[in-house]
């Protein structure tokens, strides 16, 4: 890397020149640039707004899982099967597919190398056991901590290679022409104090996006605080979005935000709601249920269904999710409380589900107190909140329906480039998922994205950047608009109160609507509502926001990421709703003509299922200065590649088959 400098709009920047920047420090970045060394390619940096913020050391569940290919017993299991498993999950490009259950083994036997300690038998058969969506024994887990796990050891491998990580880069433009890429421009938050000297360039031949998910979109989040992701910046360079409309939701708690999944509901908890002062309690589940064992039962299949789905509502566990969001609705806190059994007194534990009894009698949990249970059956779940300063045994852990993963995201080929040459989008930030997807195939998926695109870079795209005369030519008019919005934004402003600091909340207006219109709950109505105001902001945003004095540009250079991530996938489920688009996965959409799963229910609550007949097609969006346009197109089939030895030995000694 060549650090040298440039004079762009009366300002001295600091350039960066090498081959390929990877942005991000979760599991899909450090990996990325480990591959990267591994495969020859020296000439790399990494970049992070925060070395220790982000989803994949910041978060995880009540086990939190890893998909792979089985390796253990006597199950049959193949490459080709484990991708028609993924690539049944509706909407899925089969090359995706092929690649993610081909690298699985490999992906997964480098972390154990690394030191992630997945359990083997005395034999050494790495155990697995079924997830959703898993017609096998694919998943593992080394707790509720896997992704962190799987950081801190690709952290390590990186380090001890000198590859250098640069802290406190905030992306805030991707430069490029729409049809390649040039290189990035970043703000040095350690010194945005100061907007003129706080701005830095980096000339590279190849991007690695490994930023994860949109989570600063929504305000009901799992995702961890410090984690919003950039993707609304690749859409501004041209890159193309697919299945933007698809995404994971189910319950967790607010503060601090962790999926509520596994023994938590298992447990069988109460379910309260009070009002904004804490006042009020009451269980409101029991204002829906007539039947108590049919509400506990719900509560408990929660434990394994934890995400929100469509299909689960009418008789299902997911009313549990409808409930709890309509309660919230209605400006009220919706607890989970450990202290009391649900409708005070004993349980009837015979009056549950053969399901649930069967588990509960199995674990020899079917006494005392929800809290007496959790500790019972899983100690580490309740100790993970008095770690974090709530004691379950005393208090209650405020919960939401919340935004948890992105099934789409930027889309890809079979190599994670995106169709701006040299970007590459690896983790969350990438849509290889669809409708649906097995639990932890997310984590395999970013350890496969970044190998891919490691091998690619290496063997088709090395050599050096761009000569700095020419790089600075290319950039100079998309940094010097940057630059002078960020004047704009930190302008000083008039002694009134109109005129002062009003990132956070434009930030907490913004998020909070998408929660309420673009979440797991949609109407073309509220849609409507949310595109309206949400490119109402953004056409105002140099006048509109004012940014706080010393450390509020960054803030605000994020708030318009997210503006633009906002704008483009609610345009997206607009588009879908359009061409008659229903009810799948995890959104709801209001559909008059639908059918309402239960009379209790209100009315924007009636919606038809989808018949999975789009299963098959992939929805693309790129956004133009022209607007956002939309491509529908059928999904790339699983490949069906010559596989006899020597032919791909002979191509594979030739070009190494990357092609």
């Amino acid at each position: 890397m060549r650090e040298t400098s440039v004079t762009i709009g009366g300002r001295t920047l600091p350039v960066y020149s090498l081959n390929t920047v990877v942005v991000g420090t979760g599991a899909a970045g450090y990996n990325a640039a480990d591959r990267l060394y591994a495969y020859g390619q020296r000439d790399i940096a990494i970049i992070t707004e925060h070395v220790t913020a982000g989803t994949s050391r910041n978060t995880g569940s009540d086990k939190q899982t890893y998909y792979k290919l089985t390796l253990s017993g006597g199950d049959p299991d193949s490459v080709r099967e484990m991708a028609e498993t993924l690539f049944s999950g509706q909407c899925v490009d089969g090359d995706l597919a092929l690649c993610e259950a081909a690298l699985s083994t490999q992906c997964f036997l480098r972390l154990v190398e690394l030191g992630v300690p997945f359990p083997q038998n005395r034999y050494g058969e790495y155990i697995g056991y079924k997830t959703d969506h898993d017609p096998r024994r694919r998943a593992t887990s080394v707790g509720p901590y896997t992704s962190r796990k799987m950081t801190e050891c690709l952290e390590r491998s990186v380090r001890d290679k000198g590859i250098r990580v640069l802290d406190r880069m905030q992306v805030v433009r991707v430069l490029g022409d729409g049809k390649r890429v040039f290189g990035l421009l970043c703000l040095n938050t350690a010194r945005e104090a100061e907007p003129r000297d706080a701005f830095a360039l980096f000339n590279c031949r190849n991007i690695i996006y490994a930023t994860g998910g949109p989570a600063g979109m929504y305000r009901d989040s799992a995702y961890p605080y410090g984690h919003y992701g950039a993707t609304g910046l690749a859409f501004e360079a041209g890159a193309t979005g697919k299945n933007l409309t698809e995404w994971q939701y189910g319950l967790a708690s607010v503060r601090p935000r962790w999926n509520v999944s596994g023994t938590y509901m298992q447990a069988l908890p109460r379910l309260i709601s009070t009002d904004a002062r804490g006042g009020d309690e009451r269980e409101f589940l029991t204002d829906f249920f007539e039947d108590r064992g049919e509400m506990l039962s719900k509560v408990f299949l929660k434990g394994y269904q934890w995400p929100f789905d469509v299909r689960r509502v009418a008789g299902g566990s997911s009313i549990i999710d409808l409930l709890v969001y309509l309660e919230t609705g209605k400006g009220r806190k919706v607890y989970l409380d450990f202290r009391a059994n649900p409708g005070g007194g004993d349980i009837d534990f015979g009056s549950l589900s053969g399901e649930a009894k069967a588990y509960l009698e199995s674990a020899g949990a079917c006494f005392g107190t929800p809290m007496d249970r959790l500790r019972h059956m899983n100690a580490p779940a309740a100790d993970f909140y008095r770690d974090r300063g709530i004691d379950l045994s005393s208090e209650p852990l405020e919960i939401a329906l919340c935004a948890q993963h992105n099934n789409g995201g930027l889309g890809v080929d079979c190599w994670w480039q995106t169709n701006v040459e040299g970007f590459f989008a690896a983790g969350e930030a990438s849509a290889s998922h669809g409708v649906y997807r097995p639990g932890g195939s997310a984590l395999n998926a970013g350890q496969v994205g970044g190998t891919r695109a490691a091998r690619y870079i290496a063997a088709r795209r090395g050599g050096e950047p761009m000569a700095e005369d020419a790089f600075c030519s290319a950039v100079t008019e998309q940094t010097e608009a940057l630059m002078r919005l960020a004047d704009e934004v930190t302008r000083p402003q008039p002694d009134d109160p109109a005129g002062q600091e009003n990132v956070s909340a434009l930030w907490e207006a913004a998020a909070s609507r998408m929660s309420r219109v673009g979440a797991a709950i949609r109407s073309a109505e509220g849609i409507r509502e949310g595109l309206t105001e949400t490119r109402r902001m953004l056409n105002d945003f140099p006048t509109l926001v004012h940014a706080a004095k010393g450390r509020g540009l960054g803030q605000a250079l994020r708030l318009r990421d997210m503006l633009i991530c906002q704008e483009v996938y609610l345009s997206a489920m607009e588009n879908y709703l359009a061409l008659g688009g229903r009810s799948r996965g995890s959104a709801l959409y209001t559909d008059p003509d639908g059918v309402k799963p239960y009379p209790g229910l209100p009315d924007r609550f009636t919606f038809a299922l989808d018949d999975a007949s789009r299963g098959d097609w992939v929805q693309e969006v790129t956004r133009t200065s022209e607007g956002n346009v939309f491509r529908w197109r059928k999904v790339r089939p699983i490949p069906e590649d010559d596989d006899f030895f020597e032919n791909v030995w002979r191509s594979f000694r030739e070009n190494g088959n990357v092609t």
